[in-house]
């Protein structure tokens, strides 16, 4: 039980409990047989009963729920007149039926009349009390707290002024008419704070004025019934305590008619219309941040303000499912602990991740149990269509703190600011790409510049070479390098990856290739100056253990071709078997050599897993040497353009000059893949050793 539920409760039963003391002096005031039989009561005590009455009402009706439900303001006005407008017609029954007994049989008992007075009083005061805390929610409806603040000071003023008239404790005249004025002055300030009005239409408009004129009439009752008989001789009550009941109805008669004057002529409509035009400026200024250049934090923090301010919340937090630069929300004047108690009442009951509206907290049994000073709630979600970027959450101290058209308020705002994010970061994505493409311009030029432009020129065999990079930058490379003694070492290979990092490897093995074939001076013999390939691939592998990514390897092959001795030896480190026509048996086929990819064994024990292949060439063979992307090509249904297809294709064409060999290749190639995207580097080399050899006796 809360502690509004608990002061509600013990104020009741002494409420009670003061009228009918109040009712006890009052019946002893009008007996004096009673009065000698028991003892007349000193008038102080009858006026502290009122007095405490007055005060239990007072107390038992602002501890109660918020009587506004939301925006229904006729239903809540319907419901005081229908409620004090009835008693006030049993008060003006009661004051007939007890006028129409005397005129019949006259009397000088004046039990009766103090038992309908006392009567009278009750259900006025309840009637002031329902009428003063229906205000309250009026006024305070969608009201600043400097406004709430303001209330309670004229609360405390307006009840000290009428408790000190009952106890006849007021000041004279020339002090007492200024007080009183002031008084109502500021109660006039605060009933034209009433910005309900502007949220009525036309037809409610008329409804509201007509019930505020209901009630206006039945303030009326009660003042012609408190003047007719304010000189009745049957009247027992002391003055103080008729002077008290004149002045708070005056009040009540006054602040009901400053209302319906509010609501007749539209006053707090001008303050509703400035409301609805800074909601638009924080809403320009939302869709106005990605223009100025704003980073993620600086929209999400124009968002929480923004918010704060347009639905007027006590206390708020922003949280995001992934920080920005750090920044993973903020909050406004609520403590940490009570944020994360709230967060996870909503996971338990899986409202965490959608629009959630609650205007009464206190009567929500999971809310209840963890006694926050607020009483209503909004959870917005931010998110688009594609993902989720986290919450907003909005509080307030008043029941039905909020409205739809506050929910659609904050839908609008992160919807707006959720597009400025996806909009910025499309543009830091596009930024970043120009970025990437200037540095892959960069690389792309790097590694055509690696490309060998002129191919080797000799009197022994043709060469003919393609290369096309399915990205910007490929992964695939070839070199030529000419060794001493007739011979030409050709190395062709394949980065795993794409892009610029596999340029950058390409790169790295080109200069390995240079660097290691250069004549040893210490070598024994002319044949020890230069690696052997399987040398080669051992001491390669070394060399890039140190920079190349433990995910990466790379695939090569080295052939050393020996004209003098006519033959060559090469070594394939995992790569592609070479495509070989031997001209003396008139067959196409494949080298199928063991071979392993470097980079993928990071030690000594690598140099087992190369061996070295000789081969003695005869005039007219072709050798075709090549990458996946060209053995890997899709077809229409996918399919791989595969060996066995590129083996038909040398076995038709064999016979002709190696550009004319390459052409028919890529030709094929095309053909087979007409209308597929190029999904892999391609490269390919056609060796064809000539049918007349040079004479090297000559």
């Amino acid at each position: 039980m809360s502690l509004r539920q608990k002061l509600q409760t013990a104020v009741l039963p002494l409420t009670i409990l003061s009228w009918f003391v109040l009712l006890y002096c009052t019946l002893l005031a009008a007996s004096p047989t009673l009065a000698e039989q028991l003892g007349k009561p000193s008038a102080w005590v009858a006026l502290a009963a009122q007095a405490c009455f007055a005060a239990g009402v007072f107390l038992y009706q602002r501890n109660r729920p918020d009587p506004l439900r939301g925006t229904d303001f006729t239903g809540l006005l319907r419901r005081l007149l229908l409620g004090p407008g009835v008693l006030a017609s049993v008060c003006v029954g009661l004051h007939l039926l007890e006028r129409f007994i005397q005129a019949e049989a006259p009397s000088n008992d004046r039990v009766l009349f103090a038992v309908i007075y006392t009567i009278n009083l009750a259900l006025f005061i309840i009637f002031l009390a329902s009428t003063n805390y229906t205000w309250r929610s009026l006024v305070l409806f969608r009201a600043p707290t400097h406004l709430r603040r303001e209330w309670l000071w004229f609360e405390l003023l307006l009840g000290a002024t009428l408790l000190f008239r009952l106890l006849n404790w007021a000041p004279t005249g020339l002090l007492a008419y200024p007080m009183m004025g002031a008084l109502a002055l500021f109660g006039i300030y605060l009933s034209g704070n009433q910005k309900w009005v502007a949220y009525l239409n036309r037809r409610q408009k008329w409804e509201v004025v007509l019930l505020q004129a209901g009630l206006l009439l039945c303030m009326g009752v009660f003042v012609v019934y408190f003047l007719r008989i304010e000189h009745d001789p049957k009247l027992v009550a002391p003055a103080p305590q008729h002077a008290f009941l004149l002045l708070t109805v005056f009040f009540a008669t006054f602040y009901s008619l400053v209302g319906l004057l509010v609501t007749f002529f539209n006053l707090p409509t001008a303050g509703v219309f400035e409301q609805k035009r800074e909601e638009i400026l924080s809403l320009q200024r939302l869709t106005q941040l990605i223009q100025k250049g704003q980073t993620e934090k600086e929209i999400y923090s124009t968002l929480f303000d923004s918010a704060v301010q347009t639905v007027g919340a006590d206390a708020a937090w922003l949280t995001l499912d992934a920080s920005v630069d750090g920044y993973s929300g903020q909050y406004f004047n609520i403590e940490s602990e009570q944020s994360a108690a709230i967060h996870s009442l909503l996971t338990d009951y899986n409202l965490g991740h959608i629009e959630y509206l609650n205007n009464d907290l206190d009567n929500s049994s999971g809310f209840r149990s963890l006694k926050l000073p607020f009483s209503s709630m909004i959870v917005m979600p931010l998110r688009s269509t594609k993902r989720r970027y986290g919450s907003l959450y909005m509080l307030k101290d008043q029941r039905h703190g909020f409205d739809r058209e506050n929910l659609g308020i904050l839908q609008t705002f992160t919807s707006q600011t959720v597009l400025s994010i996806e909009n910025l970061q499309l543009l830091q994505a596009s930024i970043e790409n120009e970025r990437v493409q200037e540095e892959l311009k960069i690389a792309s030029a790097v590694q055509d510049s690696l490309i060998p432009k002129t191919l080797p020129t000799d009197n022994w065999f043709e060469i003919s070479s393609y290369a096309l990079a399915a990205k910007e930058v490929g992964g695939d490379f070839y070199d030529f390098l000419h060794l001493p003694g007739r011979r030409l070492a050709i190395l062709v290979g394949d980065v795993s990856g794409k892009g610029v990092t596999a340029a950058f490897h390409v790169a790295q093995m080109k200069g390995i290739f240079h660097a290691l074939m250069q004549e040893n001076p210490l070598a024994r013999n002319d044949r020890e100056k230069f690696p052997v390939p399987s040398r080669f691939m051992a001491q390669a592998n070394t060399a890039l253990v140190h920079c190349l990514e433990k995910s990466s390897f790379i695939t090569a092959s080295l052939y050393i071709i020996d004209y003098e001795h006519g033959g060559f030896v090469f070594a394939r480190a995992g790569h592609c078997h070479t495509l070989y026509y031997h001209s003396i048996k008139e067959e196409v086929s494949y080298f199928r050599t063991a071979g392993l990819g470097l980079g993928i064994i990071r030690n000594d024990s690598y140099e087992k897993h190369i061996k070295n292949q000789f081969y003695d060439y005869n005039p007219g063979d072709v050798m075709v040497v090549y990458t996946d992307g060209i053995v890997e090509a899709r077809g229409a249904q996918q399919e791989e353009y595969g060996e066995e297809r590129l083996q038909r294709v040398l076995e038709r064409t064999y016979y002709l000059e190696a550009e004319e060999i390459k052409q028919q290749i890529l030709s094929d190639l095309s053909e087979f893949s007409h209308g597929q995207p190029v999904h892999d580097d391609q490269t390919l080399l056609v060796i064809k050793f000539k049918a007349v050899q040079p004479d090297l006796h000559s």
